[in-house]
């Protein structure tokens, strides 16, 4: 009999002793999360008493598949537009907390005398939240979907973001670099320029690929195709040196956009939940008894830090970001433990060799537990408010909740500045697919060309192709970048509102033209040998012609139009499914008038009527917009549609008249019949004799279902079973026929 494999051994070891564990604590209500991490500390080599995991380096290997996962996860929940919506708040908050949190850690390090190598890499671990432990701590609370919950996630994902530049800082340091150098700068470059490159892409290309093969998908197959993406881009964020769970994420938040993002998440979650658990285990079992014993009053000390240091440093680093005290208070509070990118922090250290060997379990020990005291921080943060609130002067705490509430976020922002944060934002898109469209042509294409028209006659048609078609292609981009906002609304207020305002404005397009000139300079520049007037030459030539173009105009129309219907599909769904409101609301406000739903009762006196019968803008003022059936959605609809039960109207109006039509719409009702009882139906023989009224008659002319309101199911011959009786047959005396109908109904054709 073949021996089983260790790797499967170690998964059942885990998975039982997982089920075990958490079991126990869903008995004592506590989050499963810190079930896991008993359960690896109970399996873990360190612990004698109990059987242990043999390879743990394949466990290692699958907790960072579960890292994976749940960040993939992480992104299928969360979508950028969250964070731009959210403004600079969350910006201002990730920088207080990281600085501060540095801090503390710097001086908490030197106040036990370790190295100062030792310290720097201490203060970017304790900087560092756990995205992992916080997304499933309020999963398990039931808080994700809460507003503070939101602005955490926001908070964590930039965070994660900038542990990648804080790791490039960190080995400028360890290597005796200086870290503000170019370096650094050239690393903050990279991670913008692939996080843009990969968004725009990915959502151009992968909602329209799903689009095309949604008739062809099922659960199955979504599940593997999102997984292979997810995996893909892992892959991907790994050969340009990030790290494969921010590549995941990435790929999660392309896929929110989605209008699959629902289904995906459904399927993806039982994935999540065994490699999570198998993450969450892994963490555990890095826990060694000897280290806890040796390292007991830093890790105590470390611990302290980080929760007193985020509940005050926390909170207030979301006050500045501009929300309120309690607010802000929940948001610190549930920000106090470290995590899976503390340890990435920790493991540089030691492969740089500059960190002391405790360091690593010191952290792992005060990261599983503070990832145990994490929900109960996160409910500590109302009632340490409530105390707070007792203890202050109202006037004070009034105080800082108008200084947050007032951040500037919330206020009006000039012409001028949307205007040019609008360009800003377009040239710096425009420019990064500009630039990746070339980096691609000059890497691919054009050694293909070289080798397809080889020698050094041909080598020149080889450029010149390689070159017109880099053209070709990043011509949309061009003219987008110099042409865009230039008709907006914005523009033509600040043209019209002052002659002063009109050279800045030209001065905007000249730039934007510079910029796209040199673009073509460099591409000519990399493929010729001309002097610089002739390459700047042709590339303004070259950008004219891209202006003047109605071809080039019109694809970088439909490329732009493309792109913001796939970053809109999900809100579009979800405002033909009647899951949101339609966009035009807004507007109808203004005009004192708005949308409202309505379902039609199952009893309403109204199904079966077509729309121009109820006459409804007559009778009430309103307008029936949409008609939501079942998974359709049909929008302006005509006088001849007809109502149906369980239809959701979207109906216009205003207050007075909605509140009519409301009223109608209930009242027109088929009213509860209250004598139920008489209307049990019964099956009775019936003999026909020659005082029964339809005798001689057939069926058609009996007035049996008519007049009497009963039904004839068959006619009894003799035989097994009852023969129907044909509408033309007359029944004849003697006749045995089998009638459905009420009581009353049916004594009243046997007294006849």
């Amino acid at each position: 009999m073949a021996e089983l494999p260790t790797m499967i051994q170690d998964l059942a070891l885990i998975l039982i002793m997982a089920g075990f564990v958490t079991l126990v604590f869903k008995r004592l209500k506590q989050p499963l999360v810190l079930g896991y991490i008993v359960a690896g500390f109970l399996v873990s080599p360190h612990m004698p008493y109990t059987a242990s995991v043999a390879d743990t380096e394949n466990i290692h290997l699958w907790a960072d598949i579960g890292v994976m996962f749940l960040l993939f996860s992480l992104g299928l929940d969360f979508s950028f537009k969250k964070i731009l919506k959210m403004g600079a708040s969350p910006i201002i908050s990730t920088i207080t907390i990281i600085f501060s949190m540095s801090m503390l850690g710097v001086c908490v390090g030197h106040a036990f005398g370790w190295s100062k190598m030792d310290c720097i890499f201490l203060g970017g671990m304790l900087a560092m939240s756990s995205t992992t432990i916080i997304y499933k701590a309020f999963d398990d609370l039931g808080l994700r979907q809460q507003q503070f919950a939101g602005l955490v996630m926001s908070v964590l994902i930039l965070e994660d973001i900038l542990a990648i530049v804080m790791m490039v800082m960190l080995s400028a340091i360890a290597s005796g670099n200086n870290p503000d150098g170019g370096q650094m700068l050239g690393s903050v470059v990279k991670i913008g320029f692939f996080l843009v490159l990969w968004l725009v892409v990915g959502i151009f290309a992968i909602p329209l690929f799903l689009r095309h093969v949604r008739k062809l998908i099922n659960a199955e197959v979504l599940l593997i195709v999102s997984l292979g993406l997810c995996c893909a881009m892992a892959v991907i964020s790994t050969k340009v040196g990030f790290s494969s769970a921010f590549g995941a994420f990435i790929m999660g938040s392309i896929l929110a956009e989605t209008v699959e993002a629902e289904k995906i998440e459904k399927l993806v979650e039982p994935v999540k939940n065994l490699f999570g658990a198998i993450f969450f285990v892994s963490v555990g079992m890095l826990v060694d008894p000897q280290i806890l014993i040796s390292y007991a009053l830093p890790i105590i000390m470390l611990v302290l830090t980080i929760l007193i240091g985020q509940a005050i440093f926390g909170s207030f680093s979301f006050m500045l970001g501009g929300e309120s005290l309690k607010s802000a208070m929940r948001c610190g509070f549930s920000m106090a433990q470290i995590g899976e990118f503390s340890f990435i922090i920790a493991s540089l250290g030691l492969s740089l060799g500059v960190i002391s060997d405790f360091l690593y379990p010191v952290v792992v020990a005060v990261s599983v537990i503070t990832t145990f005291l994490t929900p109960y921080m996160i409910r500590l943060a109302t009632p340490a408010y409530g105390a707070i609130e007792h203890k202050l002067p109202t006037r004070l705490i009034s105080t800082l909740n108008q200084l947050s509430m007032s951040h500037p976020n919330s206020q009006k922002q000039s012409l001028w500045k949307q205007l040019l944060t609008q360009m800003a934002m377009n040239t710096i898109i425009y420019s990064i697919l500009s630039a990746a469209v070339v980096a691609m042509m000059f890497t691919f294409v054009l050694p293909f060309m070289r080798q397809l028209l080889p020698g050094w006659e041909l080598h020149w048609y080889a450029n010149a192709i390689t070159g017109v078609l880099t053209v070709v292609f990043i011509s949309p981009f061009l003219r987008a970048m110099v042409m865009k906002k230039n008709r907006s609304e914005e523009w033509k207020a600040l043209w019209a509102e002052s002659n002063r305002n009109r050279l800045p404005l030209l001065f905007t397009i000249l730039v934007r033209a510079v910029i796209a000139v040199s673009f073509i300079f460099y591409i000519i520049h990399h493929l010729s040998r001309f002097n610089n007037a002739i390459m700047i030459t042709l590339g303004i030539v070259a950008i004219i012609l891209i202006i003047v173009s109605r071809t080039v105009k019109r694809r970088s129309i439909v490329l732009e139009r493309l792109f913001v219907n796939n970053l809109r599909s999900r809100d579009i769904e979800a405002q033909v499914r009647g899951k949101k409101r339609p966009l035009y609301e807004g507007r109808l406000l203004d005009r004192d008038i708005h949308i409202s739903e309505f379902d039609v009762p199952t009893n309403s006196l109204w199904m079966g009527s077509k729309l121009k019968e109820l006459n409804l803008g007559k009778r009430y003022g309103v307008h029936v917009s949409s008609i939501l059936r079942g998974g359709f959605r049909m929008n302006i609809p005509d006088g001849d549609y007809i109502i149906y039960p369980c239809d959701r109207l979207q109906v216009i109006g205003s207050d007075e008249q909605l509140a009519k039509f409301a009223h109608a719409l209930e009242t027109d009702v088929v009213q509860e019949d209250l004598m139920f009882e008489n209307r049990e139906m019964k099956l009775r023989q019936v003999i026909v004799s020659k005082t029964t009224p339809f005798v001689g008659k057939t069926l058609e002319e009996s007035g049996i279902r008519s007049i009497y309101g009963c039904m004839v199911v068959g006619l009894e011959e003799g035989k097994e079973n009852l023969s129907p009786v044909s509408p033309k047959r007359r029944f004849q005396e003697g006749d045995i026929i089998w009638v459905v109908g009420e009581e009353e109904s049916i004594n009243t054709i046997v007294r006849h």
